[in-house]
């Protein structure tokens, strides 16, 4: 399809963009590619189109009813096609409003000899008719013809010699509109979801979409208002300060449904749509509010840009968002301890590598956990030595956690700005909002060899060290005042503000000679207090933490851990095998009867994840309803209360495959199981290093007296 035909179509109401799509996000240097791959002919992606009779809810003013029959939707490329209506008709499309587009990539100009697009700078272009702007060409405003005759009549403005060489590079712009967009169309019979997940194949092109953009596609296809939705609460946190993404939302609903941070697939299925509905209502009315609410008066947070990770966040919303489900109130011992482990998630960088894996750890145990926030950060302290040293400020500025925490801990206890007196804690006015001010003003560390030509030397005077929080008003007046003056003056207005922000009381530290040791004092000081005011939140736990089914798998088979490939499927025979469900039952009795074990089924003997697929389609059911069956066995072969009181079943997913965990616990007296060779006879079986043995009928009685008959049993 032409460019010119695809544009005509927008306009006519034949083609239209799909509400669950993405804002407009590409940036000028992509729309400057683009216009140069098409003058110079160069491939230029696709356009990937689905005609439907049943689509789903429209961006724009638009709205579909059954008389207009089939229409068709641009699922990808629609990035490329936004910004070709914008050059070529100079408008916003009529599927964006002007909120969504949050670039503006029009007014790009060519240059007529060169080829070369730019965005209009007045030094360059003006006064200039070899700069021309494109979208004026392609409206019509310039002619080459009235070009042509400017550029022959003045010899200042052009070699006349690169007239036709003008002319011809005109030509080739003007064509583009002509030009074809090679167009793949999704089978018209497809459902929304099967379109959806070929647009999540296709997508390998442009601005790619992460995997939380794509499960937002597929939410927004079973649920149209969805992203209007999560629009409208990021808008309400923004205004008071929370600036947040749409990819955050998404991470969110994970970890409150399924506690996890990876498998963003398991949102893109119609089944979640109640699920979502009702866990979004608790989120926008109740629980994201109280998130940060808690942020704000117990670590004074007071806005997201003192926020290094907002990810550290959702461990923190997963576990209000359990607790408003089961109405319970906060104690004021939990508060403490997660706005410890915020803090240490900040300044030990939780999640500046392996996020998904991370908060997939992390999510389970804040749902999970008797004590989540002891075990998030004994994790950490695994990793990192949670005490804060004197050296790690050296070079740090003011991007680093350390600062964040700085600022908190002044709000802490009151601090004032220099010059005003006002408290940094939400000053109010534009005029009092909070700067990070340089106490040796570098203008004068520059002039004497703290600058860019001494990597080291300049790192000292962006150190966060050499730092104070004060108003902007404050920054104005200051000026680049001589430290030892400018805090001799502050220290006579108002005698606790440097106290306050940390700032070493010896004078002779103020003098500019001595800036280094200033730097190495109020290091110090930094470190004592910081350390001071995090262990004064709460006691962390040591030792509580539970492994991971990740772990476990990865410590291989013992007495205390068998895995099983399957729980009943042959996959030599593929088929059902009875013996493999006998040899399942004798492993839970032979942990029973030895101090208890862990059993793992859809794992192999060498740790690979084989999945339960099988054993779940041979029953013609889901992980429930196999679970029903495995405990109605279990039942069978050892009494009704026996599962009750020495079975814990759980179900995990690992690389998109399903596992099932068997926790059994040692039973107070000995747990018998029919032979499989002859039902009428009973065997007991115990653990034996990695295998379930059979005791002899001599060994029986001895054992069951050994075990069983103590009195501490």
């Amino acid at each position: 399809m032409k460019i010119s035909q695809i544009l005509d179509k927008i306009d006519e109401n034949q083609l239209f963009v799909p509400a669950f799509q993405r804002e407009y996000v590409w940036k000028r240097d992509d729309a400057k590619n683009l216009m140069m791959s098409l003058i110079h002919e160069y491939p230029t992606g696709t356009m990937l189109t689905w005609e439907t009779q049943t689509p789903p809810e429209l961006k724009g003013k638009w709205q579909y009813t059954e008389k207009q029959g089939a229409v068709k939707l641009i699922l990808d490329g629609q990035q490329r096609i936004t910004t070709l209506y914008m050059l070529i008709r100079g408008e916003l499309p009529p599927y964006y409003k002007p909120a969504e587009i949050l670039n503006d990539t029009r007014n790009l100009y060519m240059n007529l000899e060169t080829l070369e697009f730019q965005y209009y700078k007045q030094t360059l272009m003006a006064n200039n008719p070899i700069w021309i702007n494109i979208t004026d060409v392609f409206k019509g405003k310039i002619k080459m013809w009235d070009l042509y005759k400017l550029l022959e009549s003045d010899a200042s403005l052009v070699d006349k010699s690169k007239l036709d060489l003008i002319a011809s590079n005109f030509a080739k712009l003007e064509k583009i509109p002509s030009i074809d967009f090679l167009e793949q169309q999704i089978p018209v019979k497809a459902s929304l979801k099967e379109a959806i997940d070929i647009f999540y194949i296709v997508n390998a092109s442009g601005v790619n979409l992460t995997d939380a953009e794509l499960a937002l596609a597929q939410i927004s296809g079973y649920w149209p208002t969805a992203r209007e939705k999560f629009k409208a609460k990021l808008a309400e946190l923004k205004a008071n300060g929370f600036d947040f993404k749409l990819d955050f939302i998404v991470y969110v609903l994970l970890g409150v449904l399924y506690h996890e941070g990876k498998n963003m697939k398991k949102l893109h299925g119609g089944e979640n749509l109640e699920k979502i509905k009702f866990a979004w209502n608790l989120l926008d009315t109740k629980v994201l509010d109280h998130v940060l609410n808690i942020l704000r008066t117990h670590a004074h947070v007071e806005h997201s840009k003192e926020i290094n990770s907002v990810y550290a966040l959702i461990p923190i919303i997963v576990y209000t968002y359990k607790k408003h489900l089961k109405k319970e109130s906060f104690g004021d011992e939990e508060i403490k301890k997660i706005i410890k482990w915020y803090y240490y998630s900040q300044i030990r960088q939780r999640y500046i590598s392996q996020l998904q894996q991370k908060l997939d750890k992390d999510n389970n145990i804040a749902a999970n956990s008797e004590q989540p926030f002891d075990e998030l950060l004994n994790i950490i302290k695994a990793e990192r030595p949670l005490e804060i040293t004197p050296d790690e400020f050296v070079g740090t500025d003011i991007r680093n956690a350390l600062y964040s925490l700085m600022t908190c801990y002044f709000k802490s206890r009151g601090a004032v700005c220099f010059n005003t007196g006002v408290g940094i804690k939400k000053p109010m006015g534009k005029k009092y909002s909070l700067e990070w001010d340089h106490i040796f003003p570098y203008s004068v560390l520059k002039k004497n060899g703290y600058n860019r030509n001494n990597r080291i030397k300049y790192s000292l005077a962006q150190e966060i060290t050499n730092r104070a929080i004060i108003t902007q008003l404050a920054n104005r007046s200051k000026l680049d005042k001589d430290a030892g003056e400018y805090l001799k003056t502050v220290w006579a207005k108002n005698p606790s503000a440097l106290e306050l922000q940390l700032i070493p009381m010896n004078e002779e530290l103020w003098r500019l000679e001595n800036f280094e040791l200033f730097l190495q004092k109020r290091r110090e000081l930094l470190a004592q207090h910081l350390n001071d005011y995090l262990n004064s939140f709460s006691e962390t736990k040591d030792g509580v933490g539970t492994i991971t089914i990740d772990e476990l798998i990865q410590e291989g088979e013992s007495p205390e851990l068998e895995m099983k490939t399957s729980f009943h499927w042959n996959y030599d025979e593929n088929t059902v095998d009875d013996e493999y469900e006998y040899a399942i039952m004798r492993t839970i009795a032979a942990f029973a009867n030895t101090k208890g074990g862990t059993l793992v089924l859809g794992v192999d003997d060498d740790g690979e994840v084989i999945g339960m697929a099988k054993d779940f389609s041979s029953i013609g059911g889901d992980r429930e309803e196999f679970s029903l069956y495995l405990r109605n066995l279990i039942d069978e072969q050892f009494g009704e209360n026996f599962c009750k009181d020495n079975l814990k079943i759980e179900f995990f997913v690992i690389n998109d495959l399903d596992i099932c965990r068997i926790e059994v616990s040692g039973s107070k007296g000995p747990v018998f199981i029919p032979r499989f060779s002859d039902k009428s006879q009973e065997s007991l079986f115990i653990r034996t290093g990695t295998s379930s043995s059979e005791l002899k009928v001599s060994e029986v009685i001895t054992y069951i007296e050994e075990n069983f008959n103590n009195s501490d049993k």
